[in-house]
């Protein structure tokens, strides 16, 4: 391992910091990022340390058993994560394509790090892309033979690209955190079919998208990202429509990529999500 990402969540007190960096200075690691983050209401403080590992002069077991040492007195939770190591990664679709070929395009220019075993659908519109990228397509419709091929793939994340199913508790609770859906966001928010078409008639003057951890709520898990643009008059449902893909497919992408870059940490359904 020549880098790990520290994150650590532990009551507000004085010296989190100065431990840290200690523990890491002796073990003669490079700390390449620090952010942190304290939550007034909470007294809980939050931290993300990312580490160059190559020249330490211990063994790797022998610094996580430091840290967790000072995790202990800090009556904290920590954990350490490889950032060179690729999740694999599960995408659920159903009829809409774009999503998921802009993510499999995002992969295949480096811009994640990870590998899609599998694409799971309730269709077969999408078992084309899954060949063009030479990705196992799984058509299912039962939740037992999901969770069997999750399994069976090793997955470690699942996003949902506009899979038009609820998602069933057993799959939630075996991924909790693990599980990032989209969905648009409008004022007020218009539920039921066609929510392009009653944006469009209720003259909406913004259009937007959210990315969340799933839970057994519907839309109502831990926020990772959120974006919105402005729409006029002049914008018809087919526009709206189009722009709303173009937004929802960004805000999906950045949710992922900050996911696998251990940029987000949940806490109380809550998400701090590191720059």
């Amino acid at each position: 391992m020549n880098k790990t990402i520290i994150q650590l969540i532990c009551p507000d007190q004085k010296g989190i910091i100065a431990q840290l960096t200690s523990c890491l200075y002796k073990s003669n690691a490079n700390i390449l990022s620090i952010e942190q983050h304290v939550d007034d209401k909470s007294e809980k403080f939050y931290i993300r340390i990312e580490s160059d590992l190559t020249e330490i002069n211990c063994s790797f077991e022998k610094l996580q058993e430091e840290l967790k040492n000072i995790n202990s007195k800090l009556l904290g939770t920590i954990n350490l994560y490889n950032p060179d190591s690729k999740l694999n990664v599960a995408i659920f679709g159903s009829n809409e394509t774009e999503p998921v070929y802009d993510l499999l395009i995002k992969n295949q220019s480096n811009n994640l790090n990870c590998i899609f075993p599998i694409i799971i659908s309730n269709h077969n519109k999408l078992k084309t892309a899954a060949k063009q990228f030479n990705i196992d397509y799984a058509f299912v419709n039962t939740n037992d033979e999901i969770l069997k091929i999750l399994k069976e793939k090793k997955i470690d994340l699942i996003v949902l690209a506009r899979y038009m199913q609820i998602i069933p508790e057993s799959i939630i609770k075996a991924y909790k955190n693990k599980i990032i859906n989209i969905h648009h966001s409008f004022l007020p928010a218009f539920k039921g079919a066609n929510p392009y078409g009653q944006a469009a008639n209720k003259g909406v003057k913004l259009i937007g998208a959210t990315a969340h951890y799933a839970t057994n709520e519907l839309d109502e898990g831990p926020i990772i990202s959120q974006g919105a643009i402005p729409v006029s008059h002049t914008d018809s449902e087919k526009s709206m429509k189009q722009l709303g893909k173009e937004i929802e497919k960004n805000i999906l992408y950045k949710a992922v990529k900050a996911h696998l870059e251990y940029r987000i940490i949940v806490y109380d359904n809550k998400t701090i999500v590191f720059k």
